[in-house]
């Protein structure tokens, strides 16, 4: 299995083997301007319509290329 990072359904960064690779690499990339953390629920607190999901292998795609970092996140 694979993570990769989700803006709604779509999918905005490759598939790596575990989710802490996933949101280093979108950090290095530019994608986040900061790792999540924990909120005093023990979840996570995450940018907007952003996530991480599990996907197979078969699903990994490449990311869209035309999807830009909004300017802005509320």
């Amino acid at each position: 299995m694979a993570y990769a990072l989700f803006n709604d359904d779509k999918q905005i960064g490759p598939g790596l083997p575990s989710e802490p690779e996933v949101w280093k690499h979108a950090l290095d990339d530019g994608l986040i301007s900061d790792i999540p953390v924990a909120d005093e629920a023990g979840g996570q607190v995450l940018p907007a319509r952003y996530h991480v999901k599990e996907i197979k292998l078969e699903e990994c795609c490449a990311p869209d290329p035309a999807w830009e970092l909004p300017s802005e996140i509320s």
